[in-house]
């Protein structure tokens, strides 16, 4: 199994506490999603108060913090000048080519990324595996999104009625030889998708291929892609299909990080999907 974490540096670059704590306390209001008393900050922080005094006052000042009517601290208009630039700058695509080529080796098996246009997926980015199915993966390449794993992936983290816009059916065209779904299957699936953490296509785009993908998240919490692997389903074991699910769920963890998704963001998203049914 591929280990798709990127290699450690041999040293710990020297940190400036004052920075660190600063930006400790940004990531502590955005954790919270509310505004935090000073004591509250100093407890939660395990930081002297006179200190958090300080640094709120300099960030405050500075606009990254505001001081709320009630006497709290929470985040500033400043940040979003950060957060724009960042995301001037990042997509998924770019993201997922500097996530490979930070590894520096390829995957066993050929993982794609896709994007959501409309009812369809269209693929985005491919890092072709050294064990290759015989399917061509190529960027640009267009296939119904409830049919697709990646399609599900994204699906499955829309609300129910966004779908249902996305497809007004309530059964689904066949695809190519294969025959049509009712809608209602679907979003069964779907369900069944947020509660696992990621998607199963079990010959819904082809006959005899078993695929698998993983929801990508932006900065703002929004699903914004979909990793995935497709294997040829007649040599499938359970140990090697649990490692290829492992290594889909590692990349798109790793990608939705890189793209600014906070930790655990596909939990939270799938209690926000559970409470909307």
């Amino acid at each position: 199994m591929l280990q798709v974490t990127a290699p450690l540096p041999a040293v710990k670059p020297a940190l400036v506490p004052a920075v660190a704590r600063a930006l400790a306390l940004l990531d502590l209001l955005e954790r919270e999603r509310e505004s935090m008393s000073l004591a509250r900050l100093a407890t939660s922080l395990a930081l002297p108060k006179s200190s958090v005094h300080g640094l709120c006052n300099t960030l405050t000042a500075l606009g990254y913090l505001r001081r709320q009517d009630d006497g709290g601290f929470f985040i500033g208009p400043r940040v979003m000048g950060l957060a724009n630039a960042f995301a001037a700058q990042t997509s998924p695509a770019q993201e997922f080519d500097r996530f490979w080529s930070s590894l520096g080796s390829a995957p066993q098996e050929t993982v794609i990324l896709s994007v959501l246009d409309g009812a369809d997926v269209v693929y985005v980015a491919v890092r072709n595996g050294i064990r290759p199915l015989g399917m061509a993966f190529s960027v640009g390449m267009r296939l119904p999104a409830y049919r697709a794993a990646t399609g599900r992936a994204m699906l499955a983290f829309h609300d129910e009625a966004q779908v249902k816009r996305l497809l007004p059916a309530p059964r689904l065209p066949a695809f190519m030889n294969l025959p049509a779904m009712r809608r209602s299957d679907l979003l069964h699936e779907l369900a069944a998708t947020r509660e696992r953490g990621y998607s199963i296509d079990d010959e819904n785009v082809r006959q005899g291929v078993y695929c698998m993908a993983a929801p990508v998240f932006d900065a703002s919490g929004e699903v914004v892609a979909g990793v995935g692997i497709c294997l040829q389903k007649a040599s499938l074991k359970p140990r090697f299909v649990a490692q290829q699910r492992d290594t889909v769920l590692d990349v798109a963890r790793q990608l939705s990080q890189r793209l600014g998704a906070a930790p655990g963001e596909k939990r939270e998203k799938s209690e926000k999907g559970e409470k909307a049914k």
